[in-house]
């Protein structure tokens, strides 16, 4: 018997035919999804959406990648862009295995590793990066940027803070 993976079959799919299955317990919080919106506006669809095909009527059910879909859905540019077409490939299991296909996709992300995203955020501020731009372009708010900038002990990290000088006798905060 010979397997060939799904991604060898992506398929353009209008997105008026794909619908999201009712048994999905990921949730993305907003600042996610807009930093999702703007992967796929900077980067194109990287991956396709993993989907079942209804046999009766042709259309799609989401097992993963709901979350592209939502962009696809909700953002009129990207929509534009695409022409409507959404990357899918397709899962022929039935509704018991499509379920744990859709836990195993969620679980198996994994999460960032505190101390490569420190090392991540001291190479960007080499490279001449400011808050903004790192915030923007990887998805973090301030404080997390903060407390990134903090772990890395790099003074060069915190150039930009705008600390102007030690504390003295008269001033214990120093001139923060």
């Amino acid at each position: 018997m010979t397997f060939t993976s799904p991604v060898y079959g992506v398929r353009a799919v209008p997105i008026e035919r794909v619908r999201a299955n009712a048994y999905n317990p990921n949730v993305v919080a907003p600042p996610e999804m807009a930093l999702l919106e703007r992967s796929i506006w900077e980067d194109g669809y990287t991956q396709p959406v993993v989907c079942c095909q209804d046999e009766v009527t042709g259309d799609y059910e989401i097992v993963d990648g709901y979350h592209r879909y939502r962009v696809m859905v909700t953002s009129e540019r990207i929509r534009a862009r695409e022409r409507g077409l959404l990357p899918v490939v397709v899962l022929d299991k039935p509704r018991s295995d499509r379920i744990a296909s859709t836990v195993r996709h969620n679980r198996a992300r994994g999460t960032h590793a505190v101390e490569l995203m420190t090392q991540i955020v001291a190479e960007l501020v080499d490279a001449g990066m400011d808050d903004d731009w790192i915030m923007r372009h990887i998805g973090m708010d301030r404080d997390e940027l903060l407390r990134l900038k903090q772990i890395s002990g790099i003074a060069a990290v915190f150039a930009d803070c705008g600390f102007t000088g030690a504390a003295d006798d008269d001033d214990p905060l120093g001139a923060f």
